[in-house]
């Protein structure tokens, strides 16, 4: 049987340029592939997770085009410490820190540069969820 090792989504951005750096130098992703024919198209990589950006001619700040990707992490709290003095300077509402959800995970939440909301995850440990 085919093994799928990753799923690597799509997301849409207004601006291509801020949206890489956005990956880069907030949430430590390296730029594999950017397209040098007016595409629009780049492809990140961090770790097993693959993102690949696509700009997009629409209001990407409207809550109907907003996006969710869902990043499966092996210890929220270690990245959450790692990328947080990035991220500290973003404004009201585009960051939450760690939390434990109802459904039995801890995660954090940020908001990229196209209104992509970036959730990331692991299994919560603990039945009582606090």
């Amino acid at each position: 049987m085919a093994e799928m090792p990753q799923i690597t989504p799509f997301v849409m951005c207004a601006d291509l340029k801020e949206e890489i750096a956005f990956f880069e130098n907030r949430l430590g992703f390296t730029t594999g592939f950017v397209a040098q024919d007016g595409f629009g198209y780049a492809f990140l990589r961090r770790d097993n997770v693959a993102v690949r950006l696509l700009t997009k001619q629409a209001n990407l700040h409207d809550e109907r085009r907003q996006q969710m990707v869902y990043i499966d992490v092996d210890d929220v709290d270690a990245l959450w410490a790692e990328l947080e003095p990035r991220l500290a300077d973003l404004p009201e509402g585009r960051m939450r820190a760690p939390f434990n959800q109802t459904y039995n995970q801890r995660e954090f939440h940020v908001i990229d540069e196209g209104a992509c909301l970036l959730m990331f995850g692991m299994a919560h440990p603990y039945p009582d969820y606090n």
